[in-house]
């Protein structure tokens, strides 16, 4: 085992898959992931498993959907059940540790790491009972708190206070780990860029609100939401919360400034990296539980299936010792539950069971598998109904349990602008990825059970009017550092 690279993986949250300047967006500032991406692979087409962060991260935990481990919305967090690839490193004797984020239920359940460090998970180890009230004649609207956060610009947020400490533990723990003789597996999960969209002075100041890109597919300007994302966008604030244009153009600008404000710390960590010796002989994959939609479609936050939301930045950067092959992107379609496998693949771990994803390691020698398919799901806040998303090749499927589905064509229209599930021309297509998709799992029967599951779930809190009122109402508090 000590041949093996040790293999370091840091999971941001919020991340906009193309808010990478090596992506080539027209603002974003991310000079340390784009090292990290010079070094290794950057996947181009990755999603995330679900569009919220508690099913996100039990399903990249697992390697396993949400709707194979019932684990359906942030109320809904991981235990340790089903086990993990962290429990099987674990058996394979594997040091194995976490710094940050997690989102899970409490530090005391087995999860799948021998330490724990200032682990960040679901607030009072409940979560958002609230958001799994969510049929639209009974949901909560939680129309008393912007989703955003109270105040945004530049500053200092609870939130960043805690990433700096995610990232003064990692680079002690860096140094300590220089004394390993077998390699070791870290897990580092930060919480920028996620609101609230406050970020320190120098990021912010890094993105000037006259320079920031122009507004696109805004409802204003004549754009149609879809009927189950217009009631999705209705049961929060979020485009109708802001005061005038100029907050709102702050919040955008925010948001970037917390981007660069990640990468910083990312840099940090490879630094400390470096200053151990420990550089030459660590993989490091950076990725993210799902994206930001930053007013495009006049939405905030995620919790939908269009690419700001649902897409994720994916980089895996091999150990330079390991001697691999150029830098390049791969466009074969991933998913995060790819990286649960890499992890298991780096260390040649079992676990049993069936499971949907491919090591990257893999993947990344195809360069572009247009056959290979990645599903996502949501059922939780502001959902009337489940959404599924599947990504295959050019094609894009949503389908809304109850509504008429999406079809995009990403290769003509990589914007998202052109529904062709209507058109008489690509009934074949809309045909074929509906079909793709039912190899996965039945859309209506999911729905159901979704919904039976999380009626189980207000009774055990006592019902709706007591299930309404537990839980976070926006972001989750960090704990104290």
């Amino acid at each position: 085992m000590s041949t093996r690279p040790n293999l370091l993986v840091i999971l941001s949250d919020q991340h906009q898959s193309r808010a990478l300047s090596c992506a080539g967006h027209p603002v974003a500032q991310t000079p340390n992931l784009d090292a990290l991406a010079a070094r290794g692979t950057r996947f181009t087409n990755a999603y995330t498993p679900s569009p919220i962060c508690v099913p996100a991260r039990a399903a990249f935990a697992t390697g396993r959907y949400p709707h194979d481990i019932r684990l359906w919305d942030n109320a809904m967090p991981y235990t340790g059940t089903p086990r993990g690839w962290g429990h099987a490193l674990q058996d394979k004797g594997v040091r194995v540790e976490s710094i940050g984020k997690l989102h899970y239920r409490a530090i005391e359940d087995d999860a799948g790491f021998d330490v724990q460090h200032i682990p960040m998970h679901v607030a009072g180890g409940v979560g958002m009972v609230w958001g799994s009230i969510r049929r639209e004649e009974d949901r909560v609207y939680n129309k008393q708190v912007r989703m955003m956060g109270d105040t945004v610009g530049p500053g200092e947020s609870s939130y960043t206070r805690y990433d700096r400490a995610v990232t003064d533990r990692t680079c002690n723990w860096l140094e300590d780990a220089a004394e390993d003789a077998d390699p070791w597996c870290l897990y580092v999960g930060l919480v920028a860029p996620h609101h609230p969209l406050i970020a320190p002075q120098e990021y912010y100041d890094l993105y000037p609100r006259d320079q920031l890109p122009a507004d696109k597919l805004h409802p204003r300007d004549g754009y149609q939401q879809h009927p189950w994302i217009e009631k999705m966008a209705f049961a929060m604030v979020g485009e109708d919360g802001w005061e005038d244009e100029a907050e709102r153009r702050a919040a955008i600008a925010a948001y970037y400034g917390l981007t660069s404000y990640m990468d910083h710390n990312i840099g940090r960590i490879v630094a400390a990296l470096k200053a151990s010796g420990q550089y030459d002989n660590t993989t490091i994959i950076y990725s993210s539980d799902h994206g930001e939609n930053l007013g495009v479609r006049g939405l905030w936050g995620k919790m939908n299936m269009y690419e700001e939301s649902a897409a994720i930045p994916l980089i895996v950067a091999p150990a330079p010792d390991a001697g691999t092959a150029a830098p390049q992107t791969c466009a074969t379609t991933a998913s995060l539950l790819d990286v649960s496998e890499t992890i298991l693949d780096h260390f040649d771990a079992e676990l049993p069971g069936d499971r949907p994803g491919q090591s990257l390691y893999g993947l990344a020698a195809q360069r572009e598998d247009r056959e290979r398919a990645v599903f996502s799901e949501y059922h939780a806040i502001g959902a009337v109904s489940g959404s599924f998303m599947l990504r295959k090749g050019r094609w894009k499927l949503i389908e809304y349990a109850g509504f008429e589905p999406e079809l995009f064509d990403l290769d003509a229209d990589p914007e998202e602008i052109c529904n062709l599930a209507q058109s008489p021309d690509h009934a074949a297509a809309l045909a074929g990825m509906q079909a793709e998709m039912r190899k996965v799992c039945d859309p209506e029967t999911v729905d159901a059970q979704a919904f039976a599951d999380q009626d189980t779930l207000i009774e055990h809190y006592g019902g709706k009017a007591a299930a309404a009122k537990l839980g976070a109402p926006s972001a989750t508090p960090p704990p104290a550092t």
